[in-house]
Parts: C-alpha cells; structure tokens; sequence
C-alpha cells in the first residue's frame, strides 16, 4: 500500500513555484497546499508539517515543523495524507463515515459540518460499530463495493462527546491544530475491523428538514456527489481523472444513493438511527 516515514523537523522553507492546487479551512485560512515536483508531490500544511508524496503514492515521507509532535503529525497522515496518496493507486477514497449493520455498511457523505463524525458515533454507541470516521476507502467486491476499516477512532467537538461518550471515553493525546477529540473505539464507541459490503449511501443535507427525510437520488446526481467528496491528489493528470471518473460511474450507477436530513438535535438520534436502519433494511433496492 503505502510507506510511511518521519524525518526530523525541520523549518517550513520558501519552495519556489506555486501550488496546483489549494485546500482552505471555512474561514480561508490556508490549510494544504499541493506542489507537483519532477518526480513527487509535496503538500504543505502552513507551521504544520511538509510531507512528500511519491508519484506513484507508494511512500511518504514527513518533515513536522518544529514543535508540532508525532500525534498531530500522525492524524495530518491518516486523514489527509494517505487518503490521498491511495488515490494515486487508483483507490476509490471519499470524504465519508461509515457504520456497520447487520452484516453490511452504511456511509455518510456531506460537507464539513453537516454531522457525519457525530451520526457514526451515535451509531457506534448504540450496537452498530463503525468502520471509518473521516476517509472512506472501497473497493469492487462481486456486484458491488465493500467498505474497509480505516484507524479506530472518531473526531468529535466536545458537546458531541459528552452528549455521546461521556467523561469515561478513551482519549489520544491531542493534536495541534483542531479543539476536536479523538475519541478511540473501546466499551464505549465500538470499532468494526472488518471489511463490510457497501449497502447505501446517504448524502446528508443542510439541517433544514423540520423532520427525517429521505430522498431517493438519480445516478447522475449521485455521481456529482461522488466527484465532490473524492480524495484526489493530482486533479490535472488526465489518465488518472479518466480512469477515476470511470470508476465512480460505474459506483453511480448503483441503486443506492439517497438525500438525508434530519434536525440536528442530540436527543433525535436514537430516531434518526432507527429511521436509518428501517430505510436501509426495508426499501428495495430496485426502488
């Protein structure tokens, strides 16, 4: 898959041509700026940390800033950095949670904000154990796709925390650029560290529905959808974006794709879980 390798800090330097692309937080503050090199990819998180990407996605090599220490070096990775060095490998990755349910996965796709960390761990809390928070990797399986598990923890705003997992929650350290928790699986949040075939996915809406909803949606809506929420590295390399945009046509055309919202109350969840379930299990899927 990937080799992962951490180099001593080092001072963020001057880099001499401009990025190809670039990622902003919701306040347009920078947050990832992407530069192609003759024979790799350097993404620069600004004060954070550089990390080099090799063309091909088959190894990456960090230089932290200094002062930023290995656990914020290690979630930069994980959610930001290998998702998209995967995709350079040709593997389907999306800005997603995921649960399990009986013996198949539910994901959850939306724009930041929209609750697909807290709608996993209200799951994950409630018997259905979840398969990633942030980072949907799948794969062909027969028919269909199957979900593979990503790392064993949920990032969480402290309200959803304690509304969720309380003060007895397993903790990592945190890291140095977000409030948020990383709440780690245990008794309280649990993991699924198995492969799971993909049974829905639901885009989740703005909170505007008074009430639980769901919308059925045309694959031509659904692959706008999955073009949005894809981890892709190298957006101007045209064989790559061929051969990605085949592959999500193919996902698309899949009858499994559904608009939901859903007011975002903390005591509406068990509701909305079930509603979930009932939709998930119950609707055909030739509807």
């Amino acid at each position: 898959m990937t080799a992962f390798l951490l180099e001593p800090p080092r001072p963020q330097q001057p880099i001499g041509l401009a990025p190809f692309q670039e990622w902003d937080l919701p306040d347009g503050t920078a947050w990832l700026h992407f530069h192609r090199r003759a024979t790799d990819y350097l993404l620069r998180f600004p004060d954070l940390a550089d990390f080099d990407v090799a063309a091909d996605g088959s190894e990456v090599r960090c230089w932290p800033a200094p002062g930023v220490n290995e656990v914020t070096v290690e979630h930069l990775y994980l959610n930001q950095v290998l998702p998209l060095a995967l995709s350079k490998q040709g593997k389907l990755v999306f800005h997603a949670s995921a649960i399990e349910t009986g013996d198949s996965a539910i994901a959850f796709m939306g724009e930041s904000g929209r609750g697909k960390s807290t709608l996993a761990a209200s799951f994950a809390t409630a018997g259905c154990r979840f398969l990633t928070d942030d980072a949907l990797l799948l794969e062909k399986h027969g028919d269909g796709y199957r979900v593979l598990p990503s790392h064993a923890s949920v990032r969480l705003w402290s309200d959803s925390q304690q509304m969720l997992v309380g003060d007895n929650a397993r903790l990592a350290p945190p890291v140095q650029y977000t409030p948020k928790a990383r709440v780690l699986s245990g008794d309280r949040l649990a993991f699924c560290p198995v492969a799971r075939p993909l049974r829905r996915i639901y885009f989740l809406g703005d909170r505007s529905a008074p009430a639980i909803t769901f919308q059925r949606i045309k694959p031509a809506e659904a692959l706008i959808e999955l073009v949005k929420h894809s981890f892709l590295l190298d957006i101007e390399e045209r064989d790559l974006l061929a051969a990605h945009f085949d592959e999500l046509s193919s996902l698309a055309s899949l009858p499994i794709y559904y608009r939901l919202d859903y007011p975002r109350r903390y005591e509406d969840l068990p509701a909305v879980r079930q509603a979930i379930i009932e939709h998930a299990t119950t609707e055909s899927e030739a509807a």
